[in-house]
């Protein structure tokens, strides 16, 4: 099965969100999944054994638990891929920063010429007409 396949059902990513936390018993993935996606147990344990499988979870027993962790072999692969890819996220982030650093400039400089606070103390404002 290719990487993306896996990853792409939403329920396997979001157990690997859940893994990225540390490792976890299958029973404390199956309670989140199955209050987030209404899955049975056994639905989750195949989701679990796909991830197993296919290099994107590991799995140690420890008496009748199951711990399963994220196992970064396969990630890494998709990582390898996306890398061609990255050299378009990165011209926009950075002409993205650039941006961002002349707002903060600009921000600065406004502040800098508005008159400070406490110049203008007892000064009444001017009667309003009308009123």
């Amino acid at each position: 099965m290719h990487a993306f396949d896996i990853l792409g059902d939403p329920v396997r990513r979001r157990i690997l969100e859940l893994l990225a936390e540390g490792e976890q018993t299958s029973g404390a993935i199956t309670d989140v999944i199955r209050a987030e996606f209404a899955l049975s147990q056994p639905a989750v344990s195949q989701h679990l054994r796909v991830l197993r499988e296919n290099g994107f979870a590991s799995v140690r027993a420890e008496g009748a638990r199951r711990f399963y962790a994220v196992d970064p072999t396969s990630l890494s692969e998709v990582d390898v891929w996306l890398d061609r890819f990255r050299g378009f996220w990165d011209q926009r982030l950075d002409a993205l920063g650039t941006e961002l650093a002349r707002g903060r400039r600009a921000s600065r400089s406004r502040a800098g010429q508005q008159p400070r606070h406490g110049t203008d103390v007892g000064k009444a404002d001017p009667p309003v007409k009308g009123t």
